[in-house]
């Protein structure tokens, strides 16, 4: 007999099984899952803490934590520690791909510390295992009993030969026009991540329909395994009995005066205005303990009662815009002398410093994941100091919020640099926010195709990002473009569209309602474009398009193709041929596996000495090229010298000089520097060299001169 009592629900999707199963694993966590994809497993436990702060704040202290184990593609961990060690940029990605559709999902008024963890056991490297995880996190959630309004289901859509793909396969999504992977519920959807190959705005659209029509068999399987084990609903905390007391007054005595703080436009005098309004509104209740905890959970509501209300009566915003204006734009480039390339982009009260180095292949990102190593030859730092709102705060190490924004910017950019064979250099781009008011990734993704342009890297065209807002009560909706930080706050969408001016190259967009539909969604996209087009002609005023050549400042690449056997000539018994060419020039010296020989040097001199160096160990000489080269050893009959990297050859005495020779060292001796002519190959392979068929000073071919001059002597004449 067994000591489990399992639940399990199978379903056949996007051709392959997807398993949802319970009661064996983790049993003492609120909410536990074994969720397998192919075979790519995922388990999910969740845990809620049995009581709640006794403060009343709509906030949800949520934790969500995805974790890759290296056995689960059969691997040890790299490094000296033999464990897994801090999160990787992939896994605080999908861990915020978790989070974001369930946390608006969670009932007002439950702000119990949750945590969900999402652990990787199994990965056939095939098989996504983010959208694995989300459906692991949201059956957990949906059968724990915790006031959790999913279950939500999650998907990726590939784009292919005109087709959209449900969950293509890692290897299909590197030839996929589109990665976009969209979560939501029964009703509408909460959350989009993609990146796309210059799409229409139809096109995006039409993938996040197909996947949310694609998920609706997962949220039916997870409602089905809930109706067989889910737990026991908790129950929701009563709001407290002065909370009807503190609204009303509130309302009373402080309502038009925070309306009046909200008409301010100017962000940081705003928010002055708006915290003397809230003193006031504590200071009403300063001698009632049990009151004074609710004053700002209910003054926030306040506050999104007021701009809401604004915007849906009138349809004019904080700042005074209408739904579609964006604020205004400045953008410069070259601001920084020294740099690669840099741009300061300002559009309102958001403003990124934005800075392109170019490096070599040394400079080259290398990623170690579950999926195997590999190189990344494009970079993208985001950072966001407490200054760039007016605040004290901790600098230090990103976080999550930075590495996100820093990713959907890297994807806007992504499809439009050139590959490395076009242009082979490393790019690192990094985004210093310097000032915010709403969309500093959107920000980012402008200032870095300026920085990239002004670096003279050859982008396809230029990329500009936009922010649009959502402001929905019932019926009524207004849809925002360019929303600044309190939109944000107090909206109801967050929803991220960049791409040039022919498509979308990159989506993001979260809900902090229970959905959207198609309609709104539509809607967006299409203001986004408006909105994108303008500012990509805000940036033309700066940089219209790529500068010719590459920033002074950066190092010079010269690329060659050499043959696979002379790697190990070029390189050397322990890398002493290539440490000697870089030592001695200056240059830097890379070569992969196929044979591409990459020569980097900010001097043209040292660039050129390593790349004669290099060609002098690869090329064979040619019969009636001319060399310089070194006198390296005499003989009785002759003279070795070194022409062509380390080979040698000899000249014979009889090609020293045009006259006789008696000693070898009436003409030259060794150390002299000489050009010589290469005359063939003697029975047993050794080079044949001349002197004499050359000019000494000036390195002309005497025998090409002397049939010139054959060419030109008229031809005698005969009298008769």
């Amino acid at each position: 007999m067994s000591l489990f009592k399992t639940y399990r629900k199978e379903i056949e999707w996007g051709g392959r099984k997807l398993v949802i199963e319970t009661g064996k694993i983790g049993k003492q966590a609120d909410g536990s899952v074994l969720v397998t994809y192919g075979e790519t497993i995922v388990h999910c436990a969740v845990c809620a803490a049995r009581t709640a702060p006794e403060t009343y704040e709509d906030f949800i202290p949520l934790t969500v934590n995805y974790i890759e184990k290296a056995y689960a593609a059969g691997k040890i961990p790299g490094g000296f520690f033999k464990r897994e060690g801090k999160p990787s940029e992939g896994e605080i990605l999908i861990s915020r791909l978790i989070d974001r559709p369930i946390r608006p999902l969670f009932a007002k008024g439950f702000n119990n510390e949750t945590q969900v963890t999402c652990t990787l056991l199994s990965h056939d490297l095939q098989n996504n295992p983010d959208i694995v995880a989300m459906i692991a996190a949201s059956a957990a959630l949906t059968i724990s009993g915790l006031p959790f309004l999913g279950p939500i289901g999650a998907a990726r859509i590939g784009y292919m030969n005109g087709q959209y793909v449900l969950n293509p396969t890692i290897s299909e999504v590197k030839k996929s026009e589109l990665d976009l992977v969209v979560a939501g519920t029964k009703q509408g959807v909460l959350m989009v991540e993609s990146e796309a190959k210059e799409l229409s705005e139809d096109v995006m659209l039409g993938a996040v329909d197909f996947g949310h029509k694609s998920f609706q068999p997962v949220i039916d399987a997870i409602i089905a395994l809930a109706e067989e084990c889910a737990k026991d609903p908790w129950e929701l905390k009563e709001k407290p009995a002065e909370y009807d007391l503190v609204k009303t007054t509130l309302e009373k005595e402080i309502l038009e005066e925070l309306k009046a703080a909200y008409k301010i436009h100017q962000k940081l005098d705003r928010q002055n205005a708006i915290g003397e309004v809230k003193e006031k509104a504590l200071a009403l209740f300063a001698e009632n303990e049990a009151a004074l905890p609710l004053v700002e959970p209910i003054f926030h509501d306040l506050e999104a009662q007021v701009v809401r209300q604004d915007i849906l009566k009138t349809g004019i915003r904080i700042d005074g815009r209408d739904t579609k204006t964006v604020r205004p734009i400045e953008a410069e480039v070259g601001v920084l002398p020294k740099a690669h390339g840099s741009a300061l982009f300002t559009r309102g009260e958001t403003q990124a410093l934005v800075i392109a180095t170019l490096g070599t292949g040394e400079d080259e990102q290398i990623v170690d994941d579950l999926t195997g190593e590999w190189k990344q030859t494009f970079m993208l730092h985001y950072n966001f100091p407490p200054y760039s709102v007016g605040e004290v705060g901790r600098v230090g190490s990103p976080g999550r919020r930075e590495i996100g924004h820093g990713k959907l910017a890297w994807r806007a950019i992504h499809p439009m640099l050139p590959t490395t064979e076009e242009f082979p250099y490393t790019i690192r781009v990094v985004s210093e926010i310097m000032e915010s008011n709403g969309s500093s990734s959107m920000a980012t993704v402008c200032g870095s195709c300026l920085s990239l342009m002004d670096a003279g890297v050859p982008m396809k065209k230029p990329v500009a990002g936009i922010a649009m807002g959502l402001i929905k009560e019932g019926d009524d909706f207004a849809v925002l473009t360019d929303i600044m930080g309190d939109e944000d706050h107090l909206g109801d969408m967050d929803f991220k569209v960049a791409g040039t001016k022919d498509g979308v190259t990159a989506l993001q967009m979260d809900i902090k309602i229970t959905s959207i539909t198609k309609e709104i969604m539509g809607i967006a996209l299409q203001q986004a474009h408006e909105g994108r087009l303008h500012i990509l002609g805000k940036m033309a005023e700066a940089l219209a398009a790529p500068r010719e050549t590459v920033s002074p400042n950066a190092p010079r690449i010269t690329t060659i193709q050499i043959d696979k056997d002379k790697i190990r000539d070029v390189i050397g018994t322990g890398g002493k041929v290539i440490r000697e060419i870089v030592e001695t020039t200056g240059a830097k010296v890379d070569i992969d596996d196929d044979g591409i020989v990459k020569i980097a040097s900010t001097d043209a001199k040292a660039g050129e000495a390593a790349l004669n160096w290099i060609k002098g160990i690869v090329c064979e000489p040619e019969i009636g090229q001319i060399y310089d080269g070194k006198v390296v050893k005499i003989m009785d009959f002759g003279a070795f010298v070194n022409f062509l990297g380390a080979r040698d050859g000899l000249v014979h005495i009889s090609e020293l000089a045009p006259k006789r020779v008696e000693k070898v060292t009436d003409v030259v001796h060794e150390g002299d520097m000489v050009k010589v002519k290469c005359l063939g190959m003697d029975n047993r392979g050794k080079v044949k060299l001349s002197m004499k068929r050359v000019n000494q000073e000036t390195g002309e071919d005497l025998e090409i001169k002397q049939e010139e001059l054959s060419e030109e002597k008229p031809e005698p004449t005969v009298e008769g």
